[in-house]
């Protein structure tokens, strides 16, 4: 169910092109918007189903808390380091050659995945997975908003943006079913007949815009010290929150990737504007507290969703099936609501929207302290994910438009393509976090998961707190 909030936070991405529409690809804007829906549902459809799928892979490869941990962060790791240098090469090579390379990329990977025969090849495959997804989403998401102008690209967008939510309810349920009936093998298989569709649509109807002779050489460094800062510090607090504990060897790795961090932001001073993270953008103190809102909020939605399915599976003995559909109100809660939503903070400005959300969100944390198991699901599990759904309804659209409005025009496509990175590096660190539940059992997996609904709670207040301190009350742009 990631997919359908991701798919809000993405959606600036194409809003933030400044391209305008050639006219290739103005020939067959419906062509070009099946293309994005095609591509991007690849994405959407494999970051929410894997959650679903974990204890199966778990028992079929006899794996241990951390590596349940790894095979959702394999593809969390490159799809959020590299995301922005995706978008960037598409600007230099052309972006219909890296979303062609990117869907076969991640349906190469897919394939791999589906017969890996270790949960070595497996996490080789995932990690694939997410370096595809990083060349084909912010691609994805630039040709939509060049394919299109004024009005038309605003439908463009909101077609796109219901199609995810389509695919980010379905795509668990039968998920869910395939785990049931034919096995976890068969959830990766889904991505196969879904790329080939989009390759042959973005080679028959997807055109380029003029290439820009003058566009800077690609942050390859940045990227580096990027994915090796968050590479490091995933593993030492996958480390610290498993069985060993805070050892030495974690608090070193977390030490290691804050010192690889302060490199990255040191390229990216140096490369200036030519940065993969232009740092001009943390001049606005507003833009500053959105990134944290960001990482706070995307951080304990993450947490969420992974251990969600995973409880109602190993503690509540629910078939995939019903797993599948148990988050189901999230997409439908939001495919409803957000748009009303980021019209009303267009009106009374992101500042009140990004306080009260998390708040309710927290609530939502809070009524899974209910879950144990014998919960019913209608009295128990559903009224804490209606809540959680409606607070995150209440945040995302704000939150996305607000980025938009924080930063000069020339820094739009950088803040937006941050934005969805930043709310990926969320989840990312939430999976790190996650290790003592994942390697519980019985009554003590439902203590820890109630510590951990503490935990989101805790973060999502503090998701408030940052709006309410670090971000101004003005109405206009935000």
């Amino acid at each position: 169910m990631s997919s359908a909030v991701h798919m809000t936070c993405d959606r600036a991405l194409a809003t933030a092109s400044g391209i305008a529409p050639t006219e290739a690809a103005s020939n067959h804007p419906h062509l070009v918007l099946a293309t994005t829906i095609l591509a991007s549902s690849l994405a959407f459809i494999d970051g929410s189903v894997v959650n679903v799928g974990l204890p199966t892979i778990g028992r079929s490869f006899h794996s241990t808390a951390s590596d349940l941990q790894w095979v959702v962060n394999a593809y969390l790791l490159p799809l959020s380091a590299l995301m922005l240098l995706g978008g960037a090469a598409g600007d230099r090579f052309g972006r219909r050659l890296l979303l062609v390379v990117g869907i076969a990329v991640f349906a190469l990977a897919s394939y791999g995945c589906a017969v890996a025969s270790t949960l070595t090849w497996l996490l080789v495959a995932r990690g694939l997975q997410g370096m595809g997804a990083a060349l084909l989403m912010p691609n994805s998401l630039a040709i939509l908003g060049g394919a299109f102008s004024g009005a038309t690209r605003g439908r463009a967008i909101g077609i796109w943006a219901a199609m995810g939510a389509v695919t980010g309810a379905a795509g668990p349920i039968l998920g869910g079913w395939l785990i049931d009936t034919v096995g976890w093998r068969a959830i990766f298989l889904l991505n196969l007949p879904l790329a080939v569709a989009a390759i042959g649509l973005a080679l028959g109807f997807v055109r380029d815009p003029p290439a820009n002779p003058k566009q800077a050489p690609l942050d390859l460094l940045g990227a580096l010290l990027a994915t090796a800062s968050l590479g490091v510090m995933a593993w030492g607090l996958t480390v610290g929150s498993g069985s060993d504990g805070w050892t030495t060897s974690a608090v070193i790795a977390i030490g290691g990737g804050a010192v690889l961090l302060l490199a990255f932001l040191g390229v990216e001073e140096r490369r200036g504007d030519s940065a993969m993270m232009p740092l001009t953008m943390f001049a606005s103190r507003r833009f500053i507290g959105l990134t944290i809102v960001t990482l706070l909020l995307y951080g304990a939605l993450g947490g969420l969703l992974l251990l969600v399915p995973y409880v109602l599976i190993k503690g509540g003995l629910y078939s995939g099936t019903a797993t599948g559909g148990a988050l189901l109100p999230i997409p439908l809660v939001l495919a409803v609501t957000s748009p009303w939503m980021g019209k009303l903070a267009g009106q009374i400005g992101a500042r009140t929207p990004l306080t009260v959300g998390p708040l309710v969100v927290a609530a939502g944390f809070l009524l899974l302290l209910r879950i144990n198991g014998a919960s019913s699901y209608w009295t128990t599990v559903l009224p804490a994910i209606l809540v959680v759904a409606f607070g995150m309804a209440g945040a995302v659209a704000p939150l996305t438009t607000a980025v938009l409005g924080s930063v000069d025009a020339r820094h739009m496509g950088s803040a937006s393509g941050l934005n969805s990175a930043v709310a990926r590096t969320g989840g990312l660190l939430a999976t790190a976090l996650l290790g003592a539940v994942l390697a519980a059992n019985g009554s003590r997996l439902l203590l820890a998961f109630h510590v951990a609904a503490v935990a989101g709670a805790v973060t999502a207040l503090a998701a408030s707190l940052s709006a309410l301190i670090f971000i101004g009350g003005e109405k206009k742009g935000g």
